[in-house]
């Protein structure tokens, strides 16, 4: 169990209960940590009549309606902010035979192929990525645009644009890089979701959901939820698994195509490990302290005993693989990275370019104004992050990356 000092005092263990919380609320991260925002947020949620617990991870900070680095379980019922516009965001690595002594001195050149090869910021493809010729299986993805025509009929006409989109980054704090693990092996790691198609098909659930009469009386609005049993909760069901799939479809698209991109930027014939893939934007159905429960995950993934997971940290401090525990006290979660510390606005506020520069040397990525608020200094500390979680994940491997693509 991961303990904390205050101010020289008696250690502190985690989790604590967060005070003020009508419903179970642990918290992997002690409460002067928090914004206060961000805790009367996890307060709001735990207010709702329909919640049986909550778990906070170490990464937490503020979110639209519900807080990022949140674990929410509810009894027949659902909130669309408690999963998030970025429906079904989440994380792909792949393990390469490749070591640090295969790698050039200048890694611009393999920055800019793949940079190449997917799209990034507002950026798509100019056609559909033809998955055949990547090696992909593709009938999972003609399952996924067959059933495209059962989604919300708000985003009919939106088809054309998420099949250009399948297989992009993304801006924000998405990214492809490039890592060592601390044996000098090379891996590949990417942070992308549902692109346009997942925020579009959130925005209107949510808009639903805030106009239903049994969410009139909420502490907060934007914590509406849907009921199990009612036409709302399955059309929402049925538009979230789906973009869920588009989510970890564009990751092993773009996966593929950095693949591509590694491969034919070395002489050498470069083999890779069975990738790993995890979600920390999403709903699953769950056994939860003897009942079948609705969680969702914001910012959290799951850390069943022997699930791998990926935990991202900034730009510029490197990542972990980890395996979990199955921590029952979590509901079998972990943090989904480090977490921000601060806003965008507040970073381009504090920060400049020369920072950006200094804080991601000997990281080949974008060292510009376009990127200040993904600056390492805006993000947790990722050790610390890990260290207060030893009880729900174990490090399989500490990557840091040597080139970094963001949109």
């Amino acid at each position: 169990m991961y303990t904390i000092e205050e101010s020289g005092e008696m250690n502190v263990e985690l989790p604590v209960e967060l005070s003020g919380a009508k419903s179970s609320t642990l918290m992997w991260a002690q409460e002067y940590d928090v914004d206060a925002k961000a805790l009367q947020q996890l307060r709001n949620i735990a207010a709702l009549p329909w919640v049986h617990g909550v778990r906070v991870m170490p990464d937490v900070h503020l979110g639209k309606g519900a807080t990022v680095g949140s674990v929410i379980a509810m009894n027949q019922a659902v909130s669309p902010a408690a999963v998030g516009v970025d429906i079904g965001c989440g994380m792909e690595g792949v393990l390469t035979s490749l070591t640090a002594s295969d790698l050039p001195d200048d890694l611009s050149a393999i920055r800019s192929r793949i940079e190449a090869a997917v799209p990034v910021g507002f950026r798509a493809h100019e056609d559909q990525v033809g998955v055949r010729r990547l090696g992909l299986d593709p009938r999972p993805w003609d399952k996924l645009w067959g059933e495209f025509t059962s989604l919300h009929d708000g985003v009919q006409d939106r088809e054309r644009k998420a099949k250009q989109q399948m297989g992009s980054l993304g801006g924000g704090n998405h990214f492809i890089e490039v890592c060592l693990d601390d044996e000098d092996r090379v891996w590949l790691m990417l942070h992308s979701g549902s692109r346009n198609i997942g925020k579009e098909l959130a925005e209107r659930h949510m808009r639903i959901a805030r106009d239903l009469p049994h969410n009139a009386d909420l502490p907060d609005r934007d914590l509406a939820v849907f009921l199990s049993g009612t036409p709302e909760m399955d059309a929402y069901r049925r538009d979230l698994t789906w973009a869920q799939e588009y989510a970890a479809r564009n990751r092993a698209v773009m996966l593929a195509l950095v693949m591509q991109a590694v491969r034919e930027s070395f002489e050498v014939d470069v083999r890779f490990e069975q990738p790993i893939s995890c979600h920390h934007n999403y709903v699953a159905e769950e056994h939860i302290d003897g009942l079948d429960l609705l969680v969702t995950r914001k910012g959290a993934i799951r850390a069943g005993r022997g699930d791998l997971g990926l935990i991202p940290g900034s730009m510029g401090t490197g990542s972990y693989v980890v395996r979990g525990l199955g921590s029952e006290r979590s509901f079998y979660s972990a943090s989904h990275g480090a977490g921000r510390r601060m806003s965008r606005n507040e970073a381009k506020r504090r920060f400049t370019v020369d920072d950006l520069v200094a804080q991601t040397t000997g990281v080949e990525s974008r060292k510009d104004a376009g990127v200040i608020d993904e600056i390492p200094a805006a993000y947790k500390d990722i050790d610390s992050v890990i260290a207060a979680q030893s009880d729900l994940v174990e490090v399989v491997a500490h990557l840091k990356q040597v080139i970094c693509v963001k949109g």
